[in-house]
């Protein structure tokens, strides 16, 4: 009988690598998707569910990823004060205007564990509004979807 042990990944066997996605002309939810694994690490052979086997994601125009249907004006992100009375919202528009990368940020961010695993992967996506970011040292390869 030939018995085979699950491989679990080792944290000095983990190579992280960076990739540049740019959001210019793509539809929020369907980039979002595709981010989500990559920054959890499932591309790679050696995933582990339980450690940071991820890439670091850039993510570049921020400010020009699109929504579908009337999701521009009808789709609400909503935060809380603590307080009573201390509920906001705003629309997708408003929050474009004036936090940027905040939208992919937060859908990427709906997509990964509730957990502080999520917390940790969160950490390695970074987002900028426009084409330029200072991660250009880290040898940054282009993902194209």
């Amino acid at each position: 009988m030939n018995l085979q042990k699950t491989y679990s990944a080792k944290r000095q066997d983990i190579v992280k690598k960076w990739y540049l996605v740019d959001a210019k002309d793509q539809v929020l939810g369907r980039l979002s998707v595709k981010i989500a694994p990559i920054l959890k690490g499932k591309h790679k052979p050696m995933f582990t569910p339980h450690m940071d086997c991820g890439d670091f994601v850039v993510v570049i125009n921020a400010e020009k990823i699109k929504l579908t249907g009337e999701k521009w004006t009808q789709k609400r992100y909503y935060r809380h004060s603590g307080h009573v009375g201390g509920l906001k919202s705003a629309s997708a528009r408003e929050t474009l205007l004036k936090h940027p990368t905040k939208l992919v940020t937060m859908a990427v961010r709906g997509m990964l564990p509730k957990t502080k695993l999520g917390d940790q992967l969160v950490k390695k996506l970074k987002v900028y509004a426009g084409e330029k970011h200072p991660h250009a040292a880290q040898k940054v390869e282009p993902l194209k979807f």
